[in-house]
């Protein structure tokens, strides 16, 4: 997965023949895919279980759920050109194992400590999968039938997300948050064997080293950013902490756009951010997709720990906004095709500005669900309207021979956005909830205090026990918690704001002709060059 446009290679033919085994190659691959798309969101579900059963605070819940999606957004680059370049079925098959035995042992978590580890290799084992999947296909499908396999492997990663989410609600309301790994587990068992049997193995032969200092230098910018996002609502923006990481998150991107920009075969070619439909693309699915990953992530407890709702009927309250996000994405190229991808793109951005500050203006304990569905379904709308334009701008920006350097692109603003918003969104609302129920705790005895303070989980749990003052104490973290709600909502809205200036001052005008309906532009979600590939033998 490499971005550098002219790091081409001659093709060498490594496409299969045989169609039975391609459709067993697909089948592999979108086992393997859904196995790390059904545990991206599947922890959100049970965000009080974790809290309570290995006594984790808020903020530690959120670093379990955001490490995995950190991992992955910094490793997804670096290890995607890696499998292409020491192949592709090795990388896979490696990715598979670390991926398997990282979910078995979250699922056997004894302490935050070794969940947190856990989660960490499985964003590793992850980063190794998502590329190589795809990769695959493009280095063993013949064109004719590459879009279709793309097109399958596209509504495997869609549908894996949803039924990801299902599948966990159920598990954690029947069985306990344990079982939420044991279908990434079992889907891997499924996988390896069949990688084994039918994936070749393919690998692109390339002049120039691996780019190991643009992968090291990217790395430490994207995980100080976050750091900054997560840790600076709680600590302070102004603390050393956060200014050392502000400073090595600068630093180090400083470092890698002056590596790349001299270095023969970069892993990202930042010259390209100098087309103005890539850039603004690529700024605003890094804010879609961020945003609306963050609120989900401190909606669940809402659910759950405010208005008392189970996983499953929680899962089954975000399905509006998921369904009308589908159907307006569908609806988005009519939009952008009228008034140009610049109006598009703002036009989607602001509905989801405008669904968040309706959240943070509606939102309340007594209210409930009809307290935040409105601005919940306007957020959806605008995802779905600015989700195609943003991801159009960024590949009618290239030719057709650099589809697949548009396309990990794409997949970098997406990953990395959702690291970014959860970061944010989530240290927004655990700075304002401590701050807000360290206000209401005057007379509470020390040990009660210290578990509310923890996170509302604790408070949920105090409230089982029937003290004195439990159902007020209570009451006071869900009070806390819609506070810190608001904040985070509002947090969301600046920066909807912010992009929506920048968009409309640098967007694209319209989507140019030379986007082309190719078989390797088909609706990606994690696309990787086309197969410059030598193809060996089993």
């Amino acid at each position: 997965m490499n971005t550098n446009p002219s790091a081409q290679f001659p093709r060498a033919d490594s496409t299969i023949q045989d169609p039975q085994r391609r459709r067993r190659i697909l089948i592999g691959v979108c086992i393997a895919l859904m196995a790390v798309i059904a545990s991206v969101s599947g922890l959100n579900v049970a965000q009080p279980q974790l809290a309570l059963a290995l006594g984790a605070s808020q903020t530690q819940v959120l670093w379990m759920i955001n490490i995995y999606t950190i991992t992955l957004a910094a490793l997804l680059l670096p290890l995607g050109a890696a499998g292409d370049r020491w192949g592709r079925k090795h990388f896979l098959i490696v990715g598979l194992v670390v991926f398997g035995v990282a979910s078995a042992a979250a699922g056997l978590a004894p302490n935050t400590k070794v969940m947190l580890a856990a989660r960490f290799l499985s964003g590793i084992g992850a980063a190794m999968i998502m590329p190589t999947t795809l990769a695959i296909i493009t280095s063993t499908f013949p064109v004719e039938e590459r879009s279709k396999a793309i097109a399958v492997w596209t509504a495997v990663a869609g549908a894996g997300g949803i039924l990801g989410l299902l599948v966990s609600a159920v598990l954690v309301d029947v069985a306990g948050w344990r079982w939420l790994f044991v279908l990434p587990v079992a889907l891997v068992l499924s996988a390896i064997p069949m990688t084994l049997a039918a994936i070749p193995n393919s690998r692109e032969v390339s002049e120039h080293t691996f780019d190991l200092v643009g992968a090291l230098t990217s790395m430490i910018s994207i995980v100080a950013f976050i750091l900054v996002l997560n840790e600076g609502p709680e600590l302070g923006w102004t603390t050393p902490r956060t200014l050392l990481s502000v400073l090595v998150g600068i630093s180090g991107a400083t470092a890698f756009v002056a590596w790349e920009l001299h270095h023969q075969a970069p892993l990202l070619d930042v010259r390209l951010f100098g087309k103005r439909g890539l850039a603004s693309g690529s700024v605003s699915l890094l804010a879609v997709f961020g945003v609306p990953t963050g609120v989900f992530v401190v909606l669940y407890p809402y659910f759950q720990a405010v208005l008392g709702w189970s996983g499953l009927v929680s899962t089954l309250a975000c399905m509006p906004m998921i369904v009308l996000m589908i159907v307006c994405s569908g609806l988005a190229p009519r939009l952008a095709g009228r008034v140009g991808a610049r109006l598009a793109m703002a036009t989607g951005i602001f509905l989801c500005g405008a669904g968040l500050a309706l959240m943070a203006l509606l939102v309340s304990v007594d209210g409930g669900y009809l307290s935040v569905l409105p601005g919940y379904i306007v957020m959806g709308l605008g995802m779905g309207l600015s989700m195609t334009p943003s991801t159009e701008a960024i590949t009618s920006s290239l030719p057709r021979e650099q589809q697949g350097v548009a396309s990990a692109l794409n997949d970098i603003a997406r990953e990395f956005g959702s690291a970014l918003g959860i970061a944010l969104l989530g240290g927004v609302m655990n700075a304002g909830y401590s701050h807000a129920i360290n206000a209401r705790l005057a007379g509470v005895p020390a040990d009660a205090a210290f578990a509310v303070r923890k996170g509302i989980a604790g408070a949920l749990a105090i409230a089982k026990e029937n003290r004195p003052y439990s159902k007020a104490l209570f009451r006071a973290a869900q009070e806390s918690f819609v506070q810190g709600w608001r904040q985070a909502m509002w947090a969301g809205v600046i920066v909807m704001a912010i992009i929506l200036v920048y968009v409309l001052v640098r967007g694209p005008e319209r989507i140019s002709s030379n986007l082309l309906e190719s078989e390797d532009t088909v609706a990606l979600s994690y696309p990787i060059q086309p197969a410059e590939a030598n193809c060996e033998a089993n």
